[in-house]
Parts: C-alpha cells; structure tokens; sequence
C-alpha cells in the first residue's frame, strides 16, 4: 500500500513569532522553520503502518520554495521513501494546495492520504477537507488512532462530544490529532542518510491549475496586552467586580 504524507515548512513552535513594524505579516527573518507538529504525528503514522508491514511506499510532498526541501529531508529521517516539491514563490492557500494534492493524487495513486489536522502558522484547517471534496474521497478528520483493515481504515475521532469511531473505505483522508502518536526522535545517522535520497521537483505553475488566492491578508497585529490585575479584601467585592466590571457572571 502506498501513503501518501502532506508536510508543509512553518515557523518553529518554540518561536515567538514577530509582526512587522507595517502590520503586514509576521516576520519570518532569520527564524527557526521546521515541520509543522501535526504534520510530524502524520509521518510518524505512515512509518509505523509501514514498520507494520501494512505500508510498502511512504511518498511526502510539499508545496514551497527551495528551502521547503528541509522538512522533506526530515520526513526522510523519520522513515519516509520518497518526496516531491511543488515548487511556488508564492504562498499557497488551503484551496490552492487542495488542488495541487488532487494533480498528484491524481499521479501517485496511493491508497491511504494522511495529513495534519492543520497547520500552525494559519491555523486554516481546511486543506483536507477541500482535497477529499475534490478528489471524491471518504475523509476521518482529527484521528486520534488509525487501524488499517484490508480495504477499509477504522479511525477514532476526536469530536466535541468525546470520541467517534467510523469506518472509511481505501482510498481515503485521514487528518491527524494530537494524541495519534508521538513523533519518534531524528538520530544523526538517519539524517545523513536522508541526505542522500531524491526529491522530485514539479513546478507549481506547470500543473495547469488556477492557484491565485481567494483571501487577501489586511493586517496583522499583536494581541492586546493584558491588564494589571487587582486584590480585593473579601469574597463580596470579588463577586461585585466579577458582576459589574468583568461583567462574567
């Protein structure tokens, strides 16, 4: 079986992340990048399925510049065989790389499509949901455990409610939570060897599909610093504050 793993290249999560001084962005100069984490947990589970024997091809793909090929080695690292760059100046938006995965779905033709839930940088949480639409396939977001069973995936789904567990036929979605796994540690030896494997390049504007962007960023700003916060002297003047000040209760 093979699996296909989306990753995507965004600012470390131990970063404090800056806005520029116009408002226009958030300053990613001289910043740590590194694989999005719920992307890792997706690697790691096409790499278990794959120590399982479940799995015979793991495929990571991307969309970026040049210095996107980082996360892919690392996908490489952690157990993965081969990877792919769609390659763009221009950063892509949820429906635009929904349909950059639907080309190379399309191509590969794997089995079993694991992504993260989201990534950390726009917290969109929309591009698996948006290939699955396209591409025709049954999806199990937020999995929380993955079960491969011939030709069917079990997944247990972390919903409002607690757990959900249903069942998808193969080919299918499936978008990774936190609690599915724990991203193995990289050893040295593993990355010098990642170094050594192909990544296949295909140039965005080359796939023959519309990528401009629906959404146009307005501004971005720091949020509102937190008020100094006050001691009362009895249980009555807090519950008068939190009445008629904080107006919370």
């Amino acid at each position: 079986m093979k699996v296909l793993v989306t990753v995507k290249r965004v600012v470390d999560y131990n970063v404090k992340v800056r806005v520029k001084p116009d408002g226009s962005d958030v300053d990613i100069a001289n910043v740590k990048m590194s694989m999005n984490p719920f992307d890792e947990i997706a690697v790691e589970e096409a790499v278990r399925l794959k120590e399982k024997g479940v799995a015979t091809e793991i495929v990571v793909i991307t969309c970026g510049t040049v210095a996107s090929q980082d996360v892919l080695r690392t996908a490489f690292a952690m157990g993965a065989d081969r990877g792919i760059l769609v390659e763009s100046a221009e950063a892509l938006q949820p429906l635009a790389v929904a349909k950059v995965l639907k080309a190379v779905f399309d191509k590969e033709q794997p089995q079993l499509v694991i992504m993260g839930k989201q990534a950390i940088d726009d917290d969109s949480n929309q591009t698996g949901q948006m290939f699955a639409a396209l591409a025709g396939l049954p999806q199990a977001t937020f999995a929380s455990k993955l079960d491969i069973n011939g030709g069917s995936a079990q997944v247990t789904r972390e919903v409002d409610g607690g757990l959900q567990t249903i069942a998808v036929t193969l080919p299918a979605v499936v978008t990774t939570d936190l609690r599915l796994n724990e991203p193995r540690y990289v050893t040295l030896p593993n990355i010098m060897k990642a170094k050594k494997k192909e990544i296949e390049t295909i140039p965005a504007a080359g796939l023959g599909l519309n990528l401009v962007p629906r959404l146009r960023l307005v501004k971005v700003a720091d949020p509102p610093g937190r008020s100094a916060g006050v001691k009362v002297d009895s249980v009555d003047v807090l519950i008068d504050k939190l009445k008629n000040e904080a107006k919370v209760i």
